[in-house]
């Protein structure tokens, strides 16, 4: 059991050197795409939510 576990991490340590980590630019740029879609599907449902909430009180009113 002990030599899995060892084993285990031996080979987390070999995969993690293998990643390519993202350098400080194209990290700030990624977060500004993901900060920007998250903005844009927001206003999207606020919109659809707020022309739902119109249609339905128009029907039951």
């Amino acid at each position: 059991m002990k030599e899995k576990i060892v084993n285990f991490f031996n080979d987390v340590v070999k995969e993690m050197k293998k990643v390519t980590w993202p350098t400080k630019d194209e990290l700030k740029e990624s977060t500004m795409v993901v900060i920007v879609v998250c903005l844009i599907i927001a206003a999207f449902t606020y919109v659809i939510d707020m022309g739902v909430s119109y249609i339905i009180k128009g029907i039951f009113q």
